[in-house]
């Protein structure tokens, strides 16, 4: 339990313990930083927040304050509570990877988001069962009417702009500052920056 900010250094992961009922304020520091960000039930890892079992229930593609996450059992897992970032969030692309980067034409490591969870993860002793599609918060994926996917630049971007998440059961939160810096959705400067979070 904390109500300190905690940084999630820039293209790295941080992951913490939270407690039902607890509040997670995700906080885009700078304003143009995208948030990988995954939910464990901590009894069993192999329950965790889902993206498609949520969008199922709240039919939305972007999750509004007041709108429940969910598991891969369906159970409520987070609650979005409050969004004062714009709200502009993406639930359809998965975590980055080496492979994500050798596609885009780097040669050798990149640091990326998956490596970033396990790193996270490990840091409290544990090893993620899979790597699932995170919640990227702060992420600009826009769609057009035909179903064409962009990666986009954020529109607006809001410096200190955060989400409130309540913890609806216990669990661990987990985070990457995402270390794109290929494509813009970083910024069209392509440079990476620490996020903070707290607990309370």
């Amino acid at each position: 339990m904390t109500d300190a900010l905690i940084e999630i250094p820039a293209r790295r992961g941080k992951a913490a313990f939270a407690n039902a009922g607890q509040v997670i304020t995700v906080i885009n520091t700078h304003g143009e930083q995208v948030v990988d960000t995954w939910a464990f039930c901590r009894t069993d890892l192999g329950e965790f927040m889902s993206n498609e079992h949520t969008r199922a229930h709240s039919l939305h593609l972007t999750p509004r304050p007041g709108d429940v996450l969910r598991t891969n059992r369906r159970r409520a897992i987070l609650t979005l509570l409050e969004d004062t970032s714009g709200g502009i969030h993406d639930t359809l692309i998965a975590a980055c990877d080496r492979y994500r980067y050798a596609f885009l034409g780097v040669e050798g490591h990149h640091d990326n988001c998956t490596d970033n969870l396990v790193a996270g993860m490990q840091a409290l002793g544990l090893v993620p069962p899979e790597v699932p599609s995170p919640l990227n918060l702060f992420m600009n994926i826009p769609w057009s009417a035909d179903g064409t996917l962009g990666f986009a630049a954020p529109p607006k971007p809001v410096p200190g702009g955060h989400v409130r998440l309540r913890a609806e059961m216990d669990l661990i939160i987990a985070f990457s500052a995402c270390p794109q810096d290929i494509l813009p959705i970083n910024g069209k400067a392509g440079k990476p920056t620490e996020a903070h979070f707290e607990i309370n």
